[in-house]
């Protein structure tokens, strides 16, 4: 009766416990699994403010991107040809006519090399700026103006920096001051003199264009200012969820489905934005095609993170998946350690056994096995901006180097079979 008693009394006090830890770890794990896309667009926006090499690695590939290169040599070509007055040229031409007392019917018609003037100009100095966009010259060109312009990244999203990439009317611009100066030369060495006639205000391209800058940079400003304390609070959110959790294999799995289910709806954003931005864009600011790959280079290593955490929390299910107790799973395992043991028994047999060593790995299999997924987990954290490929190449290493020391163990625990008869004996 006291025993039935005790269980009776114990049974209600250790309910409310574990539906406490239950509730505790969920809501961790949520907070963990809500905050973590905001935690990758923070970690990116950081990066992009703060690292200057990150943002030159970044916008580099639109140096040879053909829509952004059509773009530039079009702004260019538009710049030189407008700063050249052919209706003037077509006037000069009509007076030197006069004066030289050319037949009327010829003066009469002169305007009408107004427009082959015009095209002919216009195709001139479309090869001469086509030839520089194009040239080896043109990428550090554009490099240099974007590393001059990376500090006005700052001002972009929270207004400080200075004039080199500028924010106005939800616009941004990049000055391209070089690739002018380097145009300028190419045409005035062609006998084109009026091309050092460009304005300052001219040489300058639209970057990005979009009506919900403003509202952008809000978001922005405040996601750097998390940058380096958000993903930190993820991490421990979601070390503590799946600690308190009653099953830790169950609570890791809750997260990681969770997490892809976050990354998706971030890719799915991201495309969303995409098309936004494009339908935004006035033909006449910026071309589609030329906005589009703007808009990819930039958010690239943005989407190459989701992606990243995508593959992280899609091994994590597969892998809680098959260390549970899941028909699948036991057999799966029963095959692996069958396919070790009969590789290490080939071992052994052939006189390349493993010793004590090998014991020593048969009885620590827990502690080896965990400094090896540890050891892939760090190469992760120390990898500068992992990719997919990255945690695909770190899985199978981690892999591999499970079923070695799953062969070399068992190769210790089976003693060679003796090839002398006589041996039997001993």
């Amino acid at each position: 009766m006291v025993a039935s008693a005790g269980d009776s009394s114990d049974g209600p006090a250790r309910s409310p416990g574990i539906s406490l830890r239950t509730v505790g770890a969920s809501l961790l794990l949520l907070l963990a699994v809500v905050l973590a896309p905001l935690a990758v667009v923070a970690t990116w926006a950081d990066i992009t403010i703060s690292d200057s090499d990150r943002y030159g690695e970044t916008v580099a590939p639109l140096a040879t991107d053909p829509a952004v290169q059509n773009m530039v040599t079009n702004r260019l070509t538009d710049l030189v040809v407008r700063n050249v007055d052919v209706d003037q040229v077509t006037a000069s031409l009509n007076d030197v006519l006069t004066r030289n007392d050319v037949p009327p019917v010829v003066v009469n018609h002169a305007d009408v090399l107004a427009g082959a003037l015009h095209s002919a100009l216009t195709s001139a100095v479309h090869q001469v700026v086509q030839g520089v966009v194009t040239s080896d010259q043109f990428p550090p060109l554009w490099e240099n103006a974007n590393r001059r312009a990376h500090a006005a990244v700052k001002k972009v999203l929270t207004d400080e920096g200075n004039n080199v990439l500028q924010a106005k009317d939800d616009t941004i611009v990049l000055d391209i001051g070089p690739v002018v100066d380097s145009v300028q030369q190419r045409l005035a060495d062609a006998g084109l003199e009026k091309a050092g006639s460009i304005p300052d205000v001219d040489r300058q391209i639209v970057l990005l264009r979009t009506d919900t800058l403003t509202r952008t940079q809000d978001a922005l400003r405040l996601l750097a200012v998390l940058g380096l304390w958000l993903p930190v609070a993820v991490v421990a959110f979601a070390a503590l969820g799946v600690w308190l959790a009653p099953a830790h294999r169950v609570g890791l799995m809750a997260l990681g489905v969770g997490t892809a289910v976050t990354m998706i709806v971030l890719l799915v954003v991201l495309a969303v934005l995409r098309q936004s931005y494009l339908d935004s864009v006035a033909p006449d600011a910026q071309p589609r095609d030329a906005a589009a790959a703007i808009y990819d280079t930039l958010v690239r290593f943005l989407r190459d993170s989701a992606l990243t955490w995508l593959t992280v929390a899609v091994i994590t299910v597969v892998a809680g998946y098959l260390h549970g107790p899941g028909r699948g799973a036991r057999a799966l395992r029963a095959s692996a350690s069958h396919a070790t043991g009969a590789a290490g028994q080939a071992l052994a047999r052939a006189g390349v056994g493993t010793g004590g060593a090998g014991d020593w790995l048969a009885r620590h299999r827990r502690l080896t096995g965990g400094v090896v997924i540890g050891a892939g987990l760090l190469a992760l954290v120390l990898w500068n901006c992992p990719t997919p490929a990255a945690v695909a190449l770190v899985l199978l290493t981690v892999v591999v180097a499970l079923a070695a020391l799953g062969v070399l163990a068992a190769a210790g625990t089976i003693r060679p079979e003796p090839t002398n008869p006589a041996d039997w004996n001993d």
